[in-house]
């Protein structure tokens, strides 16, 4: 049995009792139950058991009683029940003082329940909780198995252990070097007391209470698993699930999880690269913190890229790292070493320069994409953003992104996966009024929508398609499917009705924005 006296009293009948003094030691554990029925019970008490008496032996020597409450306080007694209505009408002021000074728990206990009906309450309760807790046990151990069965997919190792066992994580390496922590506690809390033997052993972790297992393989300690802010109830089969998870994290450590610790470094950065993003962090530290983790990512040419899904909560936190996986394991893009975290706005990488073209780099997104076969609605998006060669350019990169993105999203052009270069001049000229872009169109079309409306569309669309092959006669007339001197005719006629010259670069310009903000208008 392991329930506080607290849970004891929450228990049908003990429920019905009263806790009359020693209210701070509620939380001591009640290990077994014993009833009083010798004079000398207290030399057989042991630590955490609970004691029920009838007073009958102490009720006429306050002295005796005093003693019995302080013999038990010193052996680790977990609390004293006294049934009232038998020798005593209520327990005697003395000793609730006692009790209260000691901080001892002394509860009334009612006289229309006998001690087996209470100590069987209590037994029914804890068959009921270990009964609960080897199901769970068991489903967890099922959950352990299917992971240790997947192949691949080694990246989230430690964070499915994380969440399968249900308590925080945190591995040290052999060396003394914290390579990941979902615990929230800092480095030197975990290296307390460093470095350890290697045996699986309980801890005592800030304010509250740890398991240290050490990540063993072929007799050589690869590191330490910690697990943080246990149960001190646990049961010796909850522990056992914790060294399965250990072992588990010792074979994918040996067969190539070792690439996990080699990128703790890039862990460590991705969020001061959060933060800094997030202007809590200066760039001097940030340039510091790359230069100390050995990331050479901002020394040269490099680029970001923003990837959201349609998803919401935790459907679209868990498509963003699955994600984050595929980009990490895809046969090009893991050779670039990229830094991923997420953020409010979704999945940003940090990816070098150098070694691909804008065109190239988006096809290699695309193909993770369509790698994972997302459901119908849910198909990602993402945005890249312009070279920068400087390391004070990420906030601007981030903006770029941030703001790429959002048209991608309102517009739904140029594919799942666009370029800020592909849109730069569209969101530029977004911030002009609509008014204004309707008057300019207006404007430099008039020659021409004064016409036929069958006329107008059929002329509009071959100056589109004119500009859209950079004035070549030829490409028009294959895109059009019509004959090289009916384009010629055609290109001639709309020179006339709109009073410019194709020759000259400022006409074109002109015209490349008459359809720019004709595109627009409709979108909007």
């Amino acid at each position: 049995m392991h329930l506080t006296v607290e849970e004891a009293l929450s228990i049908y009948p003990l429920s019905e009792a009263k806790l009359i003094a020693g209210s701070k030691g509620k939380h001591r554990i009640v290990k077994s139950i014993n009833v009083m029925d010798a004079p000398d019970i207290s030399d057989w008490i042991k630590e955490g058991e609970m004691l029920l008496t009838t007073a009958y032996l102490i009720k006429d020597s306050p002295e005796d009683a005093s003693a019995l409450l302080q013999m038990l306080n010193r052996r680790g007694s977990a609390g004293l029940g006294i049934k009232l209505g038998r020798f005593w009408e209520a327990v005697p002021p003395p000793l609730i003082a006692e009790a209260e000074q000691l901080n001892f728990p002394l509860i009334e206990l009612p006289f229309q329940f006998t001690f087996s009906d209470q100590m069987n309450g209590l037994f029914r309760a804890e068959l009921s909780r270990n009964v609960g807790t080897l199901q769970s046990m068991m489903e967890k151990q099922r959950m352990l198995m299917r992971l240790a069965l997947r192949s691949g997919r080694s990246r989230p190792l430690l964070d499915t252990v994380s969440e399968i066992i249900g308590y925080p994580l945190a591995v040290i390496s052999s060396r003394g070097t914290v390579v990941f922590n979902n615990s929230g506690y800092t480095e030197s809390e975990l290296l307390e007391g460093w470095p350890w033997q290697p045996r699986n052993q309980r801890f005592r972790l800030s304010a509250g209470t740890g398991y240290r297992i050490p990540l063993l393989q072929a007799g050589k300690c690869l590191g330490y698993l910690h697990y943080c802010d246990i149960d001190p109830l646990l049961l010796p089969v909850e522990e056992s699930l914790f060294v399965q998870g250990a072992e588990l994290i010792s074979y994918h450590m040996h067969t190539g999880l070792e690439d996990y610790f080699e990128q703790a470094g890039h862990r460590e950065f991705s969020g001061l690269l959060r933060r800094f993003l997030k202007d809590g962090l200066k760039y001097a530290e940030l340039a510091q913190a790359a230069l100390r983790l050995e990331i050479t990512l901002l020394q040269s040419p490099f680029q970001l890229l923003l990837t959201d899904v349609a998803a919401a909560g935790e459907a679209r936190q868990a498509e963003l790292l699955r994600l984050k996986e595929e980009y990490s394991e895809h046969p090009v893009l893991s050779g670039l070493q990229a830094v991923h975290f997420l953020v409010e706005e979704g999945l940003v990488s940090l990816y070098p320069a150098g070694p691909h073209q804008p065109e190239e780099f988006r096809a290699l997104i695309q193909e993770c994409f369509d790698s994972l076969k997302f459901d119908k609605g849910y198909y990602p998006q993402a945005a890249v953003s312009s070279v920068k060669l400087k390391p004070e350019g990420l906030k601007e990169a981030f903006a770029e992104i941030k703001e790429c993105m959002g048209m991608a999203r309102q517009w739904g052009a140029h594919g799942n996966v666009v370029h800020y270069r592909q849109l730069e001049l569209d969101l530029l000229l977004s911030k002009i009024p609509a008014e204004t872009m309707e008057r300019y169109y207006n404007g430099s079309l008039r020659g021409l929508l004064s016409r036929e409306p069958e006329y107008v569309k059929e002329m509009l669309h071959t100056l589109e398609v004119y500009l859209e092959n950079d004035g070549h006669v030829n490409e028009t007339a294959k895109k059009l499917f019509i004959h090289r001197n009916t384009a010629t005719y055609r290109i001639e006629k709309l020179s006339e009705l709109l009073d410019v010259d194709f020759k000259k670069i400022n006409d074109l310009m002109k015209l490349k924005l008459v359809f720019l903000f004709r595109r627009m208008l409709e979108r909007e």
